[in-house]
């Protein structure tokens, strides 16, 4: 019989820990006061771009790199 007692509140509330983090880092920048808030929201922005190998070699994509904002 499992006992509920020693798992997380996030858990509990039926989030993993990456969800959690993730709002509790965008509620710690937006208390931040100008000018650390914009660079914190800044930092938080990911560039990537996703690019099809052949043969050990990457091949050209003619698609823009993706933006993604974790919030």
């Amino acid at each position: 019989m499992a006992s509920n007692a020693a798992v997380p509140f996030w858990r509990a509330a039926g989030m993993t820990y990456i969800t959690y983090s993730n709002i509790c880092a965008n509620l710690v920048r937006n208390c931040l006061k100008e000018p650390h808030k914009s660079e914190a929201i800044n930092r938080e922005k990911v560039h990537f771009s996703v690019a099809k190998w052949v043969d050990g070699k990457p091949q050209k994509s003619s698609n823009y790199p993706f933006i993604f904002l974790f919030c």
